[in-house]
C-alpha cells in the first residue's frame, strides 16, 4: 500500500512541473481601443480623429508601434501608426499605452470606416510570444449597419450602402437567412395573375425599422401601385421597384421586379347530386354517397355541420340519429383559382311516428285547487306539459293548478328518440266557480283594547291575548 501511495504522488508531482508552464502562456490583453471623435463632416474644418490603444501583458510587450487602419465598405483604407507613449521605451513594461492621430483627407468617399491593429506581441522574455491577432474598435453607437467604426460624413449626408430591406423571400437563389422564419418561408409565393394584389411586406423583411417599404409600378397598364402594395389589372409583363428611401444616413436601397402577369383566377363550380332521404331503422348506420371533384383540388370531401345527426368520413356518411343530415363542399383557394362558393347537401333521416293519449276532463271547478294530468306516447317514454293560459292556470310536474275561471290550453308532448318522432296533443279545459278563501278570522284583547286578526293561520300581537 505504500509502494502504491508512492507512485501515485510522484504522477501527481510530474502533473504539476509542466501544466502551469501551459497555462501561463496567453495573449496580449486589450485593456481599451478608443479614437476620438467618432464621427466627423468633412464640411467642417475639424477632421483629425485621435486614437489610443491600451494593451497589457504580464512579462510587457515588445511592439514599440503599431499600425492603424481604417476601412471602408467601399475598401477605401487610411492608416496611420499609433506610437508608445512612455519615454524611454520599456519592453517590460506591464501596461502600454499607444497613441497616434489622422487627418482625413476631405475628398475621401463618406461612409463608415471599420478601425483595426494587428500582431501586438508580448515580451519574448516570458519563454514564449503570442500575437492578438486582428483587433476592432468596440461598438459605439447604435445605428443598423454602423454600431462601431469611424462615421465620415459631407453636410450630414452619412449615404451608408446598407442592407435596410431584404428578400424577396421566394426567391430562393439568394441565400438570404430571414429574421421571421414564420412569415418567409420559400412557400411564400406571390400570386401574379390579373386581380390579384402584390404586397412587398409580405415577401421583404424591413431591417432598418426606422424606414418603410416603398413600391412603384414601372408599367401601369399592366400594374398599378399606390406606393404600398401592385394590383396587377392587365396580363404581361409587370416591372416594379421596392426601395428605401435615401436618408441623412442611409442610401437609397432598390430591389427591381418583373413577374408576368397571367389571366385571373376562377371560382370552381361544384357538381353536388341530390341525397335521397333515409329512414331511421337500423341506427346507426353508415352510406355512401357521390363523389364530388374539383379542378382546383381534385376531390372535395363533405364537412358534416349537423354532427349529432350524422358524421361524414370520406364519401361515407355515418347516420346517427333521426332529423335532418346537412353536409357542405368548399374547396380553398390556390394559386391558379378562387375559393368556391359553400355548396350544401341535405336530406332527412325519418323517424317512425309515435301516437299520443292525453284526455282531460272538459271542465273543472276552481274550488278543487288542482288536478292530475295523465298522458301516455305509443313509444314510451317522459311525457312533459305546458301551457300558454298564463293566469288562469300554471302546471308543477304533471300537476295542473287552476287558479281562477276561463279557458285553460294545456299540452302534452314527448320528445322522441333517435328512432322515433316527437309527438304532443293538445286539450283545453274550461275552469268556472270561485276561489274559497281559506282565510280565518280571530279576535284579539288587551285591556280595553280589541284587535281582529285574518289569514290562513292568524295570530295575536305580542301582548294580546284570543278572546274566548
Amino acid at each position: 500500500m505504500k509502494l502504491k501511495a508512492i507512485v501515485i504522488s510522484a504522477v501527481l508531482a510530474v502533473s504539476t512541473i509542466w501544466i502551469p508552464l501551459a497555462n501561463a502562456a496567453e495573449k496580449p490583453v486589450v485593456e481599451s481601443f478608443l479614437f476620438t471623435p467618432n464621427e466627423i463632416d468633412l464640411s467642417t474644418t475639424n477632421t483629425v480623429v485621435n486614437i489610443e490603444l491600451v494593451v497589457s501583458h504580464p512579462s510587457g510587450i515588445e511592439n514599440t508601434s503599431v499600425l492603424a487602419t481604417f476601412t471602408s465598405s467601399r475598401n477605401d483604407t487610411l492608416a496611420t501608426l499609433l506610437s508608445r507613449t512612455e519615454s524611454p521605451v520599456n519592453t517590460s513594461l506591464a501596461k502600454v499605452t499607444f497613441k497616434g492621430s489622422i487627418t482625413i483627407p476631405r475628398l475621401i468617399n463618406t461612409g463608415v470606416y471599420s478601425l483595426t491593429v494587428a500582431n501586438i506581441k508580448n515580451n519574448s522574455s516570458a519563454g514564449y510570444q503570442y500575437e492578438t491577432g486582428i483587433v476592432e474598435a468596440k461598438k459605439v453607437r447604435t445605428l443598423l449597419g454602423a454600431e462601431s467604426g469611424l462615421l465620415v460624413r459631407n453636410n450630414e449626408d452619412l449615404n451608408l450602402a446598407y442592407d435596410t430591406f431584404v428578400g424577396p423571400s421566394y426567391d430562393t437563389t439568394l441565400g438570404i437567412a430571414f429574421n421571421d422564419l414564420n412569415t418567409y418561408k420559400p412557400s411564400n409565393t406571390p400570386i401574379w395573375k390579373v386581380g390579384e394584389t402584390y404586397t412587398p411586406s409580405k415577401y421583404y423583411e424591413l431591417r432598418a425599422t426606422s424606414l418603410s417599404l416603398q413600391v412603384k409600378s414601372n408599367t401601369p397598364t399592366v400594374c398599378t401601385s399606390d406606393g404600398k402594395e401592385v394590383l396587377m389589372i392587365k396580363e404581361g409583363t409587370c416591372s416594379f421597384t421596392i426601395s428605401t428611401a435615401k436618408t441623412k444616413d442611409y442610401a437609397e436601397k432598390i430591389s427591381n421586379q418583373s413577374a408576368t402577369i397571367t389571366a385571373a383566377r376562377i371560382k370552381p363550380i361544384l357538381n353536388i347530386e341530390k341525397i335521397a332521404n333515409q329512414t331511421s331503422k337500423d341506427l346507426p348506420k353508415t352510406i355512401e354517397i357521390f363523389r364530388v371533384y374539383s379542378p382546383a383540388e381534385g376531390y372535395v370531401l363533405p364537412q358534416s355541420v349537423t354532427p349529432i345527426t350524422c358524421i361524414a368520413n370520406g364519401f361515407f356518411i355515418r347516420l346517427i340519429s333521426g332529423g335532418t343530415c346537412t353536409l357542405t363542399f368548399q374547396t380553398a383557394a390556390t394559386s391558379s383559382y378562387l375559393a368556391s362558393d359553400l355548396f350544401k347537401s341535405t336530406f332527412e333521416i325519418t323517424r317512425d311516428l309515435q301516437t299520443i293519449t292525453f284526455a282531460t276532463s272538459a271542465t273543472a271547478n276552481i274550488s278543487s285547487k288542482s288536478i292530475t294530468l295523465t298522458a301516455a306516447a305509443s313509444g314510451g317514454g317522459v311525457i312533459t306539459y305546458a301551457t300558454t293560459s298564463t293566469g288562469v292556470c300554471s302546471i308543477t310536474g304533471s300537476t295542473l293548478n287552476l287558479l281562477k275561471a276561463g279557458n285553460c290550453s294545456v299540452t302534452a308532448t314527448q320528445a322522441g328518440t333517435a328512432t322515433l318522432a316527437p309527438v304532443s296533443a293538445t286539450a283545453t279545459l274550461m275552469l268556472t266557480g270561485s276561489v274559497i278563501s281559506d282565510k280565518k278570522s280571530i279576535t284579539c284583547v288587551k285591556g280595553k283594547s280589541t284587535k281582529k286578526i285574518s289569514g290562513s293561520s292568524p295570530k295575536c300581537p305580542t301582548g294580546y291575548k284570543l278572546k274566548k
